[in-house]
């Protein structure tokens, strides 16, 4: 199996052991700013050979190959980007083609052990459908493509198959596995999903910012099986939450044309003097003096700043007639505009917007 240090692979290692495998793991250093993760698949195993499982770990180096490859993960000028998961800017996160390289090796050396020994070999991965919107490669389709291809290309291949236990679910089931084998195992959850890494931009010591795509994914699947994350952030786990829950629900309200509560978005009875941009790419959208107290539970605008240039969309869901207002920057969803008595109403939601003072 692969054994990356995160989540996700030390999961799947867990289910491998509670199901009676002999299990060989690979972790790859590729020049991932995030090599401390290696640290932690090192610190798992040896975690799990104190408690009597025996599993053999083998570290590959592609350094020189891979860090030359185009990702904000290798690239040392190019940021990590924060936010919800699947935005559209975590696609910098995508290393080309590592899972294909990752695989490939490991095919090569279970097809080694299954010649060898003359037995069957599974190859197992953690990829999972909460990694498909921005990883290709992450895909069933993918990888029955390339279990076809590595059988064509070799002899002996009937010995060996793909295992993708993960493959239709998310971190949240991911996790509930763990817990659930932990429990047959005899082992600490906590200890265990401690020694883990997720973070994209960790600090040198390890400690996860919180705020990589990666990371709130994490902390959204933790908060939804009701427990802390063990693992150290550089925020109060509450804070971390927080921001991981605000992220969430700006992506449903900009991405999939949501709407927050009334009365609960930060900028409802917000009214110092400055601008208000889009939150997803910042373009300046309302100026305070446009700013109004409508009652409506949300921010309202008589007009918008002369330069935004909103797009206004027919809206027919929900059985009403309304125009919907988007940026004209990214497309993201806003809200709704009204014609009323007193004159239009821009009805915004805050999530989308971000103010700068004067």
């Amino acid at each position: 199996m692969s054994l990356s240090g995160g989540m996700d692979s030390t999961c799947l290692l867990l289910r491998l052991i509670q199901s009676g495998y002999k299990v060989t793991c690979i972790s790859y250093e590729y020049g991932q700013k995030h090599r401390i993760e290696i640290d932690k698949a090192k610190a798992n195993i040896q975690y799990l050979l104190e408690k009597g499982f025996e599993v053999d770990h083998k570290i590959i180096d592609l350094t020189s190959a891979m860090s030359t490859f185009k990702s904000a993960l290798t690239n040392a000028e190019t940021d990590v980007p924060e936010g919800f998961y699947e935005k559209d800017q975590m696609k910098s996160t995508f290393v080309p083609n590592r899972n294909a390289i990752f695989s490939s090796i490991i095919y090569g050396y279970a097809l080694s052990v299954a010649i060898e020994e003359n037995t069957n070999v599974k190859i197992a991965l953690g990829v999972h459908s909460g990694d498909h919107a921005i990883y290709p490669d992450c895909r069933p389709e993918f990888y029955d493509a390339l279990e076809n291809a590595f059988a064509v290309g070799n002899w002996d291949s009937d010995k060996i198959s793909f295992e993708l236990p993960y493959i239709n679910g998310d971190k949240e089931t991911i996790l509930r596995d763990a817990i659930d084998n932990c429990r047959k195992l005899n082992l600490d959850f906590d200890s265990v999903l401690g020694n883990t890494l997720t973070s994209y931009n960790p600090s040198d010591s390890g400690i996860s910012s919180g705020k990589s795509g990666s990371d709130v994914e994490r902390i959204l699947a933790f908060h939804a099986i009701g427990r802390k994350d063990p693992i150290t952030y550089a925020l109060p786990w509450k804070d971390v939450l927080a921001n991981a829950l605000e992220e969430k629900l700006r992506h449903h309200v900009m991405k999939e044309n949501g709407t927050e509560r009334a009365f609960t978005g930060k900028y409802d009875k917000h009214f110092e003097p400055g601008i208000y941009k889009c939150a997803e790419c910042n373009m300046t959208l309302f100026e305070s003096a446009s700013k109004f107290d409508s009652g409506c539970g949300w921010p309202a605008f008589n007009s918008e700043d002369e330069n935004a240039n909103i797009i206004k969309l027919e809206d027919r869901s929900y059985g009403m007639v309304r125009t919907e207002v988007r940026c004209s920057g990214c497309d993201s969803h806003l809200g709704h505009l009204f014609q009323e008595f007193r004159g239009p109403r821009y009805c915004i939601n805050s999530i989308c917007l971000e103010f700068e003072g004067d």
